[in-house]
Order: structure tokens, then C-alpha cells, then sequence
């Protein structure tokens, strides 16, 4: 699981499952979800990606995407949204959103 820049976020948001997590590194759920989204990239290899997206860094993409609370977790698919979860979330609800896409 990777930190990418605006550039490289719109170079993969069109390409199949992508989950961004857009989080910040003051932020204490955001440290919580973070091992649980490494998990969760391992067992998914090769079904989606999941990337990181620091807020403060790109207040613009997160802006873009109505960020207001984090960790914010957007699903793409072909580069559309198809869900949004905000805060943290247990390894089972978010395995279950990602099996509704995949």
C-alpha cells in the first residue's frame, strides 16, 4: 500500500477496484485503520488496489472529494464512486464492502 500524489491517483482511479484512504498523520483513528488496510491489500492482491492519500499534503484531491472527516475511505470502480465510509472501520464491514463491488 502506497502514498500517492493527485498526479498518480488520477493515473489509477480509472483502472478496476480501487479503494483511497485519505487520512492524515495526526490522526489517531487513521493510525488504527492503517494495519487492517495492509491486511486487506495482501489478501486482495490482484482483485483492487488500495492507496493512501494524505490529506495535508493533497488538500486539493481531498477537497475534491468532499473529505471533511478521516479517515475517509472512497471506493472506485472504473473510476466512479461506488461507496464511502468515514472513521474506523472493523476488518469484517470493510472486507464486506469490498466483497459488494468485487
Amino acid at each position: 500500500m502506497r502514498i500517492v500524489n493527485k498526479e498518480e491517483f488520477e493515473s489509477i482511479k480509472n483502472q478496476g477496484v480501487l479503494l483511497v484512504d485519505f487520512f492524515a498523520d495526526w490522526c489517531g483513528p487513521c493510525k488504527m485503520i492503517a494495519p487492517v488496510l495492509e491486511e486487506l491489500s495482501m489478501e486482495y492482491e490482484g482483485k483492487l488496489n488500495i492507496v493512501k492519500v494524505n490529506v495535508d499534503q493533497e488538500n486539493a484531491l481531498a477537497g475534491e472529494y468532499g473529505v471533511m472527516s478521516i479517515p475517509n475511505l472512497i471506493l472506485f470502480k472504473d473510476g466512479k464512486i461506488v461507496k464511502q465510509v468515514v472513521g474506523y472501520q472493523p476488518k469484517a464491514a470493510l472486507k464486506a464492502l469490498l466483497e459488494e463491488v468485487l
